[in-house]
């Protein structure tokens, strides 16, 4: 689609336990990947979308995915760091408050100590404005299926990410949209987009697995 931008909504780099990407490594994968706008969703922190909107300040839009008590969320156009470990409830209202996107990453992803239980995301469900409803790291295609029925059953908008903890990840899975410039204008355009899903192979989780090691040894450090 001509004049639409080439969006990652979810990410990781090096300030992310369980990746080794580096910020300017991320950002210059998108560049060859022709991604014109990167959500950058470390685990629990800004710390490395900050840096890497420093490199490429029209390109990175700075996300979150955040562990509450009950599963992830996934925020875009964050402002304000949120703690891991609050309820959902109060985590969403600490987002709302400065104005973010909110979306639900991978609730259905049983290998994750990130998903969520049906009663919690049913209870979440009138809060958040979207779901995740491809993630290009789910083992399963029925992991994403479940997503996708619960997010049209609550009518719901539909995210779709490549959770790239290794900067070759980048693009697996991303949205073809409309011209946004933050949380609310996205919101608009995320409901004229194009989902591009591709799934990853099983084995890059190992990177992620190899990530915790080095860093737990000492042999690599941000």
């Amino acid at each position: 689609m001509l004049n639409n931008l080439r969006v990652e909504t979810h990410c990781h780099t090096i300030y992310s336990k369980d990746s080794l990407t580096r910020p300017a490594d991320l950002i210059a994968a998108c560049r060859v990947k022709r991604l014109d706008r990167v959500i950058i969703t470390d685990h629990n922190t800004l710390a490395g979308a900050l840096a890497a909107q420093k490199l490429d300040p029209a390109r990175v839009i700075l996300g979150e995915e955040i562990m509450t008590q009950a599963g992830e969320l996934l925020a875009a156009f964050v402002v304000e760091e949120i703690p891991p470990g609050l309820t959902p409830h109060e985590t969403i209202q600490r987002l709302r408050a400065q104005g973010a996107f909110i979306s639900v990453s991978h609730p259905f992803d049983v290998t994750r100590s990130g998903h969520w239980k049906l009663p919690d995301l049913l209870e979440i469900a009138p809060l958040v404005d979207a779901i995740e409803v491809f993630n290009a790291r789910c083992f399963s295609a029925k992991m994403d299926e479940q997503a996708q029925t619960f997010a049209a059953q609550h009518h719901l908008m539909g995210t779709v990410g490549s959770d790239a903890h290794t900067a070759f990840e980048l693009g697996t899975a991303m949205l073809e949209m409309p011209l946004f410039t933050d949380a609310e204008s996205f919101s608009h355009s995320l409901k004229q987009a194009t989902l591009h899903m591709r799934r990853s192979p099983a084995w890059v989780r190992l990177s992620s697995r190899y990530a915790v090691l080095a860093k737990k040894l000492g042999i690599v450090s941000q």
